[in-house]
Order: structure tokens, then sequence, then C-alpha cells
């Protein structure tokens, strides 16, 4: 990703709040990779030519030897037609009521700590929206491949200001506003203030999953 001192998708993982990256939510993601994979009946060898991650990088998540980055997660589960959340699920007993503790959140955090992304959800295999929190430093970008066809975004800016750009247009966001917008096009986030950025973002999916 261009820019200095911007967040890079290529070194963006996984993490604890406290910016580590644990080895049980390394587990959860092999497995559940593992799993997935098989069910649809896809070799690594298929499912690397079908999302365009390798078969070596695919092997080493699934052996829980290589966290993953936040591009090579949404390439997988975009060639699994499944949403982000389905390969780092903890589903919670049916029915229960949860509730998220700041302190015990997952991250999905930049290498540099400038932008970060968590779930306000419990992570479940069948659903057809994710809620995340955001956090952009100031003059951060994080750029995002497309999603599945029909995936749409909406994102509202809480504090701070924001740039989306989607295809070839650029937004300009400030508190309170917010954007709707499809999200299977390349489209890049930037945060053109001096303070960081707090923004709200619901993931739709069109179609059923799982």
């Amino acid at each position: 990703m261009p820019g200095q001192g911007s967040p890079s998708e290529d070194t963006s993982t996984v993490r604890d709040a406290d910016g580590q990256s644990p080895t049980d939510l390394l587990g959860i993601v092999s497995e559940n990779l593992r799993r997935l994979r098989t069910r649809r009946g896809l070799s690594l060898e298929r499912l690397a030519k079908a999302s365009g991650v390798s078969r070596a990088m695919l092997g080493q998540i699934e052996l829980g030897r290589s966290a993953p980055t936040i591009n090579v997660l949404w390439k997988i589960t975009r060639a699994l037609d499944l949403p982000f959340s389905a390969l780092i699920n903890e589903s919670p007993a049916a029915g229960s009521t949860v509730v998220m503790r700041r302190t015990d959140a997952k991250l999905l955090l930049s290498q540099d700590g400038r932008f970060s992304s968590r779930a306000l959800f419990p992570f479940e295999t069948q659903r057809k929206v994710e809620f995340y929190e955001l956090r952009l430093a100031a003059g951060g970008t994080a750029k995002s491949e497309p999603h599945a066809s029909g995936t749409t975004e909406t994102l509202m800016v809480t504090r701070g200001q924001l740039e989306v750009e989607v295809g070839d247009r650029i937004y300009r966001l400030d508190a309170g506003d917010a954007i709707l917008f499809e999200a299977d096009t390349h489209h890049i986030y930037r945060n053109p203030g001096h303070d960081e950025g707090l923004y709200y973002l619901v993931m739709t999916y069109v179609e059923s999953v799982g």
C-alpha cells in the first residue's frame, strides 16, 4: 500500500487487544480453514487457484504455523463464499446472551498499530450481517480487496474524518456522516485529519452462507 506510515494489509494480522498473535486464535483459524475446505471437497491446490493464495501459505495456515494477514483471510473467505468471521468462529451456545468485554476483544490490527478492526458480534458461521468498530490513525490508510458480489458496507464516522475511495470516486465524511456502498470493488479508507478516527462498519452479505 502506498504512503509512508500507512498500515499495509500484507502485514496485518489477527491479534488480541494487547497486540499479540495468540496461539489459540491461530488454532481456531487453522481448524476452521481445514474443516470448511474439506466440507466443500476442495484440495489445497483448488482453493489456492480459486483464492489466489499460494498452496504453501494455505498449508502453513492449516497447520497453525503462519498468522494470515487480513488480505489473505478476505481472499480465502471470498473463494469459499463465506463471511469474514467464518474463519475466526467461536460460536456461543444457541439462545445465550453474550457480553463482549473490551479487554477480551480480538482485533484485526495492522503491524504498526495504526489501523484496527474489532468485531462487535459473537463469531458465528451462519451470519449475514457483521458489525465492526474501526480505528484509523491520523494520516493512515487502509486498503480492502473486493468482497463477494452483492456485499455492501455501511460506514458511519463517530469521531474525526474519513475519505472513502470506491472505484474512481472519493467521498469525504465528517463526524456524524455515513455512507453505504457496494463493496465488491476495490475500496480504500483514508484519515485526512490530525486525530485518530473512530468509525462503525456494518458488512451485509446478500445471500445466506454456511
